[in-house]
């Protein structure tokens, strides 16, 4: 077994929630821009 250092797991975990959560954000913009968009063709 490798030691881990805990600093860098904490640091790891930061990193992708922050990249998760930004995943997400990005995605539903995306998804309310392309539904405004639809709505206005109309």
């Amino acid at each position: 077994m490798l030691p881990v250092e805990p600093l860098f797991v904490v640091i790891l975990v930061v990193l992708l929630g922050f990249f998760f959560f930004a995943f997400l954000l990005v995605r539903r913009t995306l998804t309310g821009l392309r539904e405004g968009f639809e709505d206005g063709q109309q």
